[in-house]
């Protein structure tokens, strides 16, 4: 089984017809990819009559995808500012990191003593080893990622789908947060520290796993250089003509 390397979605469409509905998702997967990828800076404008151009619509149709986004807050909308990508306060980033403390440590203890199927634990390996990789070859966007899916991943092993779909909320708006403050410590999980918790979950180790998890999300917290910094200049039809040209899966 292969390693899909296309981010984690959080659920629900946008009420419209098929047709349209399947445009409207295509593009929101493109903006959310360009967004928890990093590839639009923390504060980026998003202008809606150039994001109209860049994927031939209307202004209506980008309006309902941001609003989508917004509701995940992954980006702010202002009267007579238009739509920017979100830029987490260091309140709000903590925050996040305190939520996902409180979610990954829990839903470690609802998994059971029993170990994991061993289908589960080699597609965890496959993500560490591919993260490894993307590190090794400098592409902080590529590890960012797949640190992010081995996360959801392993909270897949509880069975709740509200807990799942809640941490991917949590996870992309982890990624804002290292966009404006991640150093290289943040940026990335060690692939050993990985290891080591898929080592626990083998041996059906939750407790010890529900510890491990916290000391690890507080490094990466730790990690964090909590200062702010200024929105970049942005090429929209360039960044969406990238993603678009990705295969739906790699690895």
């Amino acid at each position: 089984m292969n390693v899909k390397t296309a981010s984690v979605l959080p659920l629900g469409g946008l009420e419209t017809g098929p047709r349209e509905r399947g445009r409207d998702e295509e593009i929101y997967r493109s903006l959310y990819t360009a967004i928890v990828e990093h590839h639009l800076a923390p504060g980026a404008r998003l202008p809606e009559d150039a994001l109209a151009e860049s994927f031939g619509i209307s202004r209506t149709g980008i309006r309902k995808v941001l609003r989508r986004l917004a509701h995940e807050r992954l980006i702010e909308l202002a009267p007579n500012r238009g739509a920017t990508v979100a830029q987490p306060s260091v309140q709000e980033a903590r925050e996040v990191f305190a939520a996902r403390r409180i979610v990954e440590c829990a839903a470690l203890t609802e998994i059971g003593r029993e170990p994991p199927p061993v289908a589960a634990l080699d597609e965890l390996k496959r993500i560490v080893a591919a993260e490894t990789d993307a590190q090794a070859r400098g592409d902080k966007r590529e590890a960012i990622h797949l640190s992010g899916l081995f996360h959801l991943r392993v909270l897949a092993l509880a069975d709740n789908r509200p807990l799942s779909d809640f941490l991917g909320q949590l996870v992309s708006r982890t990624s804002l947060v290292i966009a404006m403050y991640g150093t290289p410590l943040a940026a990335g999980c060690n692939r050993c520290r990985h290891e080591q918790l898929i080592e626990l979950l083998a041996a059906g180790d939750t407790a010890a796993a529900a510890r491990w998890m916290d000391e690890h999300l507080r490094e990466i917290e730790a990690g964090c250089a909590f200062a702010e910094s200024e929105p970049q200049a942005t090429d929209l039809k360039r960044i969406f003509a990238e993603i678009a040209k990705r295969p739906r899966s790699e690895v």
